[in-house]
């Protein structure tokens, strides 16, 4: 995420708006599970079975202590903290976010699992060697300097490590429409391409090992979500305009003027 100040990710209101959806889809905060939260906190792309796939690839076990880096409100730390019992840390640039994700972790019993802090993914706050896993999703279309992004990420993964991506790229034809769940406006989105994307991730000293386009099966996915009737839980919930900047993501990615690409890189 770019900056505190930027639309879809600065409300004032996100605490309150992610506590009114859960109180009314009938759940209560006093014996809220972390699976009842799965509708509502992984903001990207293909929700929640993007995260589950994406942690089969990471090779997590008790043992790992694990990064997410640009964590939102904290699905993917939360569900590997509880999945697995390890050791996570989540960062995240917007403070509403952090605070969010702080005050869920403690709702579902995760809050000394979990280490939430506020901070740049491209100057993060941590000594060198430090993760086995790095989990970046759908945050580098905020940030000009990919290459910076994952030297970062290199830094702060051990010998071996893995960064495991799950991302939106450029695809062919025209722009795609915006608002996008990511920026307002071109001028806040950095896409680039997937050979693009690629070669920043080599260039900062990462082999690529598991590099999968898997653009048709979730635009059509999305196309499937974006006919189901309105939930209380849904991104909907505290991302202004969402249901607006969701049509026109999964438009571009059906016609392929966005492209979905998931990845492992080994340091």
């Amino acid at each position: 995420m770019i900056e505190n100040e930027a639309v879809p990710y600065r409300t004032g209101t996100v605490r309150d708006d992610v506590e009114r959806a859960l109180v009314a889809a009938g759940k209560q905060l006093d014996k809220l599970e972390v699976a009842e939260l799965a509708m509502l906190e992984d903001y990207h792309t293909g929700g929640r079975l993007a995260t589950a796939q994406l942690v089969e690839l990471a090779g997590i076990d008790q043992s790992a202590k694990v990064l997410d880096a640009g964590t939102g409100i904290g699905g993917t730390a939360r569900y590997v903290a509880d999945r697995f019992g390890c050791e996570v840390t989540a960062v995240d640039l917007s403070d509403e976010y952090c605070d969010t994700a702080r005050w869920l972790n403690g709702l579902v019993g995760l809050g000394e699992r979990i280490d939430v802090q506020q901070a740049d993914v491209t100057a993060l706050p941590f000594d060198g060697k430090t993760y086995d896993v790095v989990f970046s999703q759908h945050v580098q279309m905020n940030v000009a300097d990919k290459l910076a992004l994952y030297r970062e990420a290199v830094r702060v993964l051990k010998p071996g490590g893995r960064l495991v991506l799950w991302d939106l790229t450029v695809g062919e034809g025209a722009e795609p429409d915006y608002p996008l769940p990511w920026a307002d406006t071109p001028a806040r989105s950095y896409l680039a391409t997937p050979a693009e994307l690629r070669s920043s991730i080599e260039a900062a000293g990462l082999v690529v090992d598991h590099w999968r386009d898997l653009t048709a099966d979730v635009g059509a996915m999305m196309r499937t979500i974006q006919s189901l009737p309105p939930s209380p839980l849904g991104l909907q919930a505290f991302v202004p305009d969402f249901r607006q900047r969701a049509k026109n993501l999964t438009e571009a990615l059906v016609d392929g003027r966005l492209r979905a690409i998931q990845a492992v890189a080994k340091r």
